[in-house]
């Protein structure tokens, strides 16, 4: 079977975001990293010697460092620090989750995911003292599971095992990425039988703090007060600062692939393909380096969608939107939207795997929208103010 077969394909959907992908979302210039929960867990969660710091793992996986051989975007926000105590505990969102996934029209089931309601507690990690961290995600794999499978099982270990967790996550976000490709590398190596390649896309929620990083062509996107918010950016050959970063790294785009094999420009995995990874500073023109968007939850936010690229392929971001917010304002059951999503997907003939997960901020389904009408000059054609002239005579 040709290795493209159960790849990504470029669509439209991917197309409009890559028109915009050089637009700048935020401010980009804060030093904070995680600026919101910082100065709360110092001031707060102490232990006695005043230190969250652990001794480093003695695993070989941890000692990659985060390469940067092409400035790669991470957006951030700058924080508010007066009254952030008071103003975290009254807006910390109430979180529901749901998911809903489908084999679609595709012969396998390349797709999974994980949704962790406290990432501390599942791995022992006591540090938090009841400030939980969620952690849900979406693994789209291609050319087998074994990649998708083996992230989604070791990237949140990987994460919550980092020295500087849970204080600068967007370090600890991207560092983790790196390592799990490099302990994937490690695993396929000793069985090929393992080879594979997958996108993945992480969403982190710390109090009213949310991190997303992505890498490939999943997608997130927040609900707003309707408003569709996309939380990342589907790496695909057709985006122009992918393909400039590619050809900077000694890659190519051919008939829309990478290297004229793969339909995505950034994967974990893969390390069987030739000439798409290298274990140097350098890197190879295939990156599993995440890009990040952090974001600080208001009031109006409502829900965040996650899904594979085969609900893409079909559904707008902000059709998207539309349509959950619909089901959810009738049955407000964040699993049955899922589901609701899926099928829909299907009815529209998407073709590939399809996975969803949503994660509602309130307890409530999301408020109607009030859409002001606007005044519209109406206007007749000449032909239509003659018969209506006749039809005044008659």
């Amino acid at each position: 079977m040709p290795i493209t077969e159960n790849l990504s394909y470029p669509t439209i959907a991917g197309a409009t975001m890559c028109i915009q992908d050089a637009e700048k979302d935020m401010d980009n210039s804060s030093t904070n990293s995680w600026p919101l929960h910082c100065h709360l867990l110092l001031t707060t969660h102490m232990d006695k010697k005043g230190s969250f710091l652990r001794p480093s793992s003695t695993d070989d996986t941890t000692n990659i460092t985060v390469r940067s051989s092409y400035p790669l975007e991470s957006i951030s926000e700058d924080a508010v620090i007066a009254d952030m105590k008071q103003n975290q505990m009254s807006l910390a969102p109430a979180l529901r989750s749901g998911v809903w996934s489908d084999i679609g029209e595709r012969p396998y089931m390349e797709d999974t995911h994980i949704c962790i309601g406290d990432l501390a507690n599942k791995f022992n990690y006591n540090a938090l003292s009841g400030d939980a961290v969620s952690f849900y995600g979406v693994f789209d794999g291609h050319g087998g599971k074994s990649a998708a499978q083996f992230v989604r099982d070791n990237l949140p270990r990987v994460i919550v095992e980092d020295v500087n967790f849970p204080l600068e996550l967007e370090k600890v976000v991207k560092r983790s990425f790196l390592e799990t490709d490099a302990a994937f590398l490690k695993s396929s190596s000793e069985e090929p039988s393992l080879s594979s390649g997958t996108t993945a896309l992480t969403a982190i929620i710390f109090g009213r703090s949310l991190l997303v990083a992505n890498v490939g062509d999943c997608r997130a996107v927040l609900s707003r007060h309707g408003r569709a918010i996309e939380m990342s950016k589907d790496h695909r050959p057709n985006c122009a600062n992918e393909r400039t970063r590619v050809e900077s790294l000694g890659g190519f785009i051919d008939d829309g692939y990478l290297n004229g094999q793969l339909g995505v420009t950034r994967a974990i995995g893969d390390w069987h393909l030739e000439g798409m990874k290298e274990m140097s500073e350098r890197g190879g023109p295939l990156s599993a380096e995440p890009e990040l968007k952090l974001m600080t939850l208001t009031k109006e936010d409502e829900f965040l969608l996650i899904a594979s690229d085969g609900i893409w392929d079909v559904f707008s971001s902000q059709n998207a939107v539309d349509f959950a917010r619909r089901r959810l304002q009738e049955h407000n059951d964040e699993k049955l939207c899922c589901k609701e999503i899926v099928q829909e997907a299907m009815k529209r003939a998407s073709t590939d795997n399809l996975t969803v997960v949503m994660v509602c901020f309130n307890s409530d389904p999301p408020p109607p929208v009030l859409v002001e009408r606007t005044r519209v000059r109406r206007s007749i054609s000449a032909e239509g103010l003659q018969n209506l002239k006749c039809l005044l005579k008659e």
